[in-house]
């Protein structure tokens, strides 16, 4: 890869989405449920954002997905979004701290590998190590009086990191639609199941809300969901799939720094460790893909539009 290609101002840009944008989603999540009912919030955010993209796709001459592509994206966007985005909303709902949801959700790698592994993946000596380090990390995470607080944030967090990593591992396995417009299939159905659950669950808005919640939605919309996913996509045709997922332990500190300096937030002793001991594991996980000699760019879409180690958020 030459050096220019390396450094020019494209890839600059999609890596500052990847890391600031992804990481400032927890935090306008946060604010967002101040004024939205979370499940209502996840539902409304992705069927805009996916509507717009199917749109956009289809004028652009991509195809319609078939029946049997339809039911895998839509399989897929209920386990990553209606579960893993859904579950994250709530939890910040009772009152997680953004900093410490995106540290949660951080062990979506550590998840991964134990589901890859029923897929038939094996993994390194390192590897496994990071696992370990990881649930070490989540145990830590949890004697912290954030999520102490709240047992049910607590686990809502460990599902939601769950159930993306599942859904994630498992998106290699289906008939998924050609690039961007599986994700856009997955966005429209996560979030018509996250609309069916707030309604079910009796959510529902006690006024409209004012400018600061329609602002958090529209950042969610465009900046989170269409802008920062087509970042990944960018990065992922363009450098080591270990720089692309970086954002796993890049993210819990840009959203623990947000989160201090604009809703003022607290991270407690247990959770700073914590961070140290997740944030290693997670870079244990990627050592091995680092030390792998880098492929040639090949011109195929990877198969799925939401990437296996894609954070939730």
């Amino acid at each position: 890869m030459p050096a220019l290609r390396r450094f020019s101002l494209p890839l600059i840009a999609a890596f500052f989405a990847l890391y600031v944008i992804w990481g400032s989603t927890y935090l306008v999540i946060r604010l967002g449920v101040e004024y939205w009912p979370p499940l209502m919030l996840g539902g409304v955010r992705f069927v805009i954002a996916g509507s717009l993209m199917y749109a956009f796709l289809r004028w652009r001459g991509a195809p319609a997905p078939t029946w049997a592509q339809w039911k895998a994206a839509g399989i897929i966007g209920i386990l990553l979004l209606s579960f893993g985005n859904g579950a994250v909303s709530v939890a910040e709902h009772t009152g997680v701290a953004s900093g410490v949801a995106a540290l949660a959700v951080a062990t979506v790698p550590l998840f991964t590998l134990l589901f890859g592994y029923f897929w038939g993946a094996r993994n390194t000596r390192l590897e496994w190590a990071g696992v370990a380090l990881g649930i070490v990390g989540i145990a830590m995470l949890n004697m912290g009086s954030n999520l102490q607080s709240s047992p049910l944030g607590a686990a809502l967090l460990i599902f939601a990191a769950a159930t993306w990593a599942f859904g994630s591992v498992w998106s290699k396995h289906l008939p998924l639609p050609q690039g961007a417009m599986a994700s856009a299939v997955e966005m429209l159905v996560g979030g018509v199941v996250l609309l069916i659950g707030s309604a079910v669950s009796g959510e529902h808005l006690q006024a409209l809300p004012p400018m600061e919640g329609w602002l958090a939605l529209g950042y969610l919309i465009f900046f989170g969901s269409i802008i920062a996913f087509n970042s990944y996509m960018y990065l992922l045709k363009h450098v080591r799939p270990a720089a692309a997922t970086s954002y796993a332990y890049v993210n819990p500190a840009v959203a623990v720094l947000l989160g201090i300096v604009f809703v003022g937030e607290t991270i407690g002793m247990e959770e700073a460790l914590a961070m140290l001991v997740i944030i290693s594991a997670v870079v244990l996980i990627g050592l091995p893909q680092w030390r792998r000699p880098a492929q040639p760019l090949v011109v195929e879409t990877p198969k799925t539009a939401i990437p296996a180690e894609q954070r939730v958020n």
